[in-house]
């Protein structure tokens, strides 16, 4: 398959929206309960009602989410990852500069086990490298990628590397001052590092290797977007970025073996009649490849995009409304037939279902009170698990 070949064929009508609760039902293939792990604001400065860390457990079944544990006195813990095994969770805390890790217990609940200096200002994302030997790290207000060393025992050691990330300055005047990454997914093969750089409009590709970063190519995006997160194709060598200042989705081809951004494509997350102010903020891919979704925090609401099987690009179908304020962070659940979204200002995570042959959105289950929520994660539930208390 290729990409890059502009599909023929027209634009498909979103179908109308459903914003009931669906009833609780079984879920075709659904044998599996999760624990789900929620990173939240904490701090006056940002306006925040979150507690820290609440851990639910997840049945897909009915899309219940039964809370089991708030793990507090934590700053901002503002973006979440878990380990292979499981058995590690590991955050970032915003507005600070520090980074940290959770022995995770078979009933779920967490304990802290270490905090580390990110050698920079507000750490916004983090990602284990395929070996889980090391955390990257986007310090977005110093301008820095940080290495951190993680032990066999999910342990973070000392920063072993800092990368400045060098261009020059976007034209926004208050967004734009210097660099700011944003975002660190290694590529599908591991070998890479991409990161967005709102600050700069560009999206870098850095070389891994060694437990080193070194920078290998970088791709110039239009001025003014801000580029904020990042998205592989399941299938297609092309990844999608949204873009946070101008509202849009951009599609590249992607090339690894060079590596090499190549942009194909850019549309926008608003619809046409929209004439307020938003931002862009999270992207989702199904996993069938199909489906595209981004959050706007403004319009509130999610854009919904149908992918082309063969070339990659984008149709824009519309947007469904988030059914609550500033959807900062939106996931998929394991199964991949679920779309999470945290609503930072509202103070929910709500559960859509996604239609396989649509792409539309429904809502599953009644929305999940969590204050100032902008991360999700899941962990399979080993045995029986623990009952609600």
């Amino acid at each position: 398959m290729s990409v890059g070949a502009r599909p023929s064929g027209g634009h498909t009508p979103m179908p109308e929206e459903d914003v009931a609760p669906r009833q609780p039902g079984p879920s075709a293939g659904a044998a599996t309960s999760y624990f789900v792990y929620v990173g939240s604001r904490t701090t006056r400065e940002r306006n925040a009602r979150g507690k820290g860390i609440s851990v639910f457990r997840y049945d897909p079944d009915g899309a219940a989410l039964t809370l089991l544990q708030e793990h507090g006195g934590l700053v901002n813990p503002s973006f979440l990852a878990i380990d292979r095994s499981q058995r590690h969770l590991y955050t970032v805390h915003g507005d600070s500069r520090y980074v940290s890790s959770f022995d995770i217990g078979e009933d779920g609940r967490i304990a802290l086990a270490g905090t580390q200096d990110t050698g920079g200002e507000n750490p916004v994302h983090l990602a284990l490298d395929p070996g889980e030997r090391f955390l990257v790290v986007s310090n977005h207000l110093s301008c820095t990628l940080a290495v951190l060393p993680v032990s066999p025992e999910g342990r973070i050691g000392p920063v072993a590397q800092t990368l400045r990330m060098d261009g020059p300055p976007g034209p926004h005047r208050v967004e734009q001052p210097h660099s700011k990454p944003h975002f660190n997914p290694f590529d599908p093969s591991g070998r890479y590092v991409l990161v967005p750089d709102k600050g700069l409009d560009r999206v870098f590709c850095l070389a891994f290797e060694n437990g080193r970063l070194r920078p290998a190519s970088h791709a110039v995006c239009r001025e003014n977007s801000g580029p904020r997160n990042l998205v592989f194709h399941p299938r297609l060598p092309a990844a999608y970025v949204v873009n946070e200042l101008d509202s849009t989705v951009t599609l590249y081809r992607y090339e690894p073996e060079e590596p090499r951004l190549e942009p194909l494509q850019i549309v926008p997350t608003l619809p046409q009649s929209y004439t307020g102010n938003s931002r862009a903020s999270g992207i989702v891919v199904d996993p069938a490849g199909r489906f595209l979704y981004a959050s706007n925090r403004g319009l509130d609401s999610i854009a919904v995009y149908a992918i082309d099987p063969d070339s990659g690009w984008l149709d824009f179908q519309g947007v469904h409304d988030a059914l609550g304020k500033t959807p900062r962070f939106i996931t998929l659940d394991p199964d991949g037939r679920r779309l999470f979204v945290a609503h930072e200002d509202s103070d929910g995570i709500a559960v859509f279902d996604m239609d396989p042959g649509s792409g539309g959105l429904s809502l599953a289950a009644p929305i999940v009170p969590v204050g100032s929520p902008v991360s999700v994660v899941f962990k399979q539930v080993r045995g029986p698990g623990l009952a609600a208390p």
